[in-house]
């Protein structure tokens, strides 16, 4: 749903590749976060001693200083931020490497936003820090983003996992305009390379799924994509 709150909550970002951290910046800006960055280990640790964050998105191999000694040595000097790891390593001893050191989570690379977007909610959930709701609901629909479980009039729907992300985005943001670009780039991810019309393929298989034919529920903007309007179903 679209935040209320007057101080959003921060995120450091330590990612030294530009595409993601522009994928990132874009994307948790979007989300009203408040968004720091820094490119290196070294940078990165500095920024995170020195400043208050609700949560840190570290990349494993960075110049300098690599993530899990950044983890490490924020965790030595008692800070408790929540910390989410990303990789392109996808080795299962990395992954509980950075779970040992004090992470909270770790995401292999390539992801969605909204992969990594349902990441930061729940660990920020679990650390009492977010004011994200646990369960979405507009119209006859209910959706829980934690169990991955979708529910139209009580019954349950089987989507898939791209449809599923598409109806989590557009009930977090009723009324809102997605363009294909966009949509693609939230739930597709900072890598796919194809056609546009890929989005219009699976929301006609979303609309489909939840028995809205007349397009009364997600509304196409002639020109521009697509809006989810539960108020005027």
């Amino acid at each position: 749903m679209e935040s209320t709150s007057v101080t959003p909550l921060r995120i450091l970002v330590i990612e030294d590749e530009t595409t993601i951290l522009e994928f990132l910046r874009v994307g948790l800006t979007y989300e009203h976060y408040e968004v720091s960055e820094a490119v290196d280990g070294p940078t990165g640790l500095a920024l995170a001693r020195q400043r208050e964050f609700d949560l840190v998105i570290l990349d494993v191999m960075l110049p300098g200083l690599d993530g899990f000694a950044v983890c490490r040595q924020l965790r030595e000097s008692g800070k408790d931020v929540p910390i989410i790891m990303l990789t392109a390593r996808k080795e299962v001893a990395d992954r509980v490497a950075g779970l040992n050191l004090g992470a909270d989570d770790y995401l292999t690379k390539p992801f969605s936003f909204e992969e990594l977007l349902a990441r930061v909610n729940a660990v920020l959930r679990r650390r009492g820090r977010s004011g994200e709701p646990l369960v979405l609901r507009a119209a006859d629909l209910t959706l829980n983003p934690d169990t991955h479980e979708v529910y139209q009039k009580g019954k349950l729907l089987d989507l898939p996992p791209i449809d599923f992300s598409l109806l989590e985005l557009f009930m977090r943001h009723p009324r809102r305009v997605f363009t294909r670009e966009t949509l693609l780039n939230r739930v597709w991810g900072y890598e796919y390379v194809g056609d546009t019309n890929v989005v219009d393929v699976h929301i006609g298989h979303l609309r489909h799924a939840i028995g809205d034919d007349e397009h009364r529920l997600i509304y196409t903007v002639h020109g521009v994509g697509y809006s989810f309007r539960p108020g005027d179903a």
